[in-house]
């Protein structure tokens, strides 16, 4: 009771300029969507909107993985999984926050209609994006989803959290997840919220400055995969997810990289719930 529910599914989100998650995801025989769950106690001292990559299934797209890459690939949707389930045990606890969860479910599918490399998608932040890895397809959704929560939702902080890349797992190993955070007080709220619940993070360098230069193209904003894999990719992929925020939006954000703790031989662990509630503070994880 008192949570409400809406969504933006298929080609409502092509009229509505949510380019990166249809991309993304138009060639699956289900749609993709734009979820967004709401919780507004009165005199909520916060606003936290969650963020979830919630890729059901990745195939790689037409940048398709290979030898055996693709095996477990139905965990690429972990980071909204946990989302959701921490909103639900937030809600449920009475955490006094105002509390969004923005899921971005789409598969990456392969089919006449699936976004090609060389393609230029519009996402929902009015950027435009050259495409040169379809297989780097979480962080187009997120970019989605940032946008529509840092232009809709006036949030204090936002928090993304996905199965992003690979690369995280040599950055922080298979039980701390990846952070990158705009301000100094809220990776220190993170981490400190990790050690609290045992879903461990650890930080990534902070430097837009060096890292978006990865992404530089000749013919959009930018591209959606770094040119040097070897330049800190899971801080790129971030910073990625950060330059979709809206102009105007001044709050905290939080990037969570949970590709290596999401699983264990084979299964779910649930990763990121109690992060969640220990970040909110909410009753028993204070």
């Amino acid at each position: 009771p008192g949570v409400r529910f809406e969504a933006v599914a298929g080609r409502e989100l092509e009229a509505r300029g949510y380019g990166g998650i249809w991309g993304v995801g138009k060639a699956a025989e289900k749609p993709p969507a734009l979820v967004v769950l709401s919780w507004e106690p009165e005199g909520a001292p916060e606003t936290v909107c969650l963020v979830g990559k919630g890729i059901v299934y990745d195939t790689g797209g037409l940048a398709i993985k290979i030898s055996g890459g693709m095996c477990g690939m139905k965990t690429d949707m972990g980071g909204a999984a946990g989302l959701l389930a921490a909103f639900e045990s937030a809600v449920k606890l009475g955490a006094p926050q105002r509390l969004y969860a923005v899921l971005c479910i789409a598969e990456n599918a392969i089919g006449p209609l699936a976004f090609r490399n060389d393609d230029i998608l519009k996402c929902y932040s009015g950027k435009c994006v050259e495409i040169n890895n379809t297989d780097a397809e979480g962080r187009l959704v997120l970019a989605d989803g940032v946008a529509h929560a840092s232009r809709h939702l006036r949030p204090d902080v936002i928090l993304d959290m996905a199965t992003l890349t690979g690369a995280q797992m040599v950055s922080t190993g298979r039980r701390h997840a990846a952070i990158l955070a705009n301000s100094d007080a809220l990776e220190a709220r993170t981490v400190a919220a990790g050690l609290r619940s045992g879903d461990l993070v650890h930080p990534l360098p902070y430097c837009p400055e060096f890292f978006l230069d990865e992404f530089k193209s000749k013919v959009a904003d930018m591209k959606n995969s770094v040119k040097d894999r070897s330049n800190a990719q899971s801080s790129c992929a971030g910073h990625f997810i950060e330059a979709h925020l809206d102009k105007e939006y001044t709050g905290g954000w939080v990037h969570v990289d949970m590709a290596g703790p999401s699983a264990k031989d084979e299964r779910a662990t649930g990763y990121g719930v109690a992060l969640v509630l220990a970040l909110l503070q909410a009753p028993g994880f204070a």
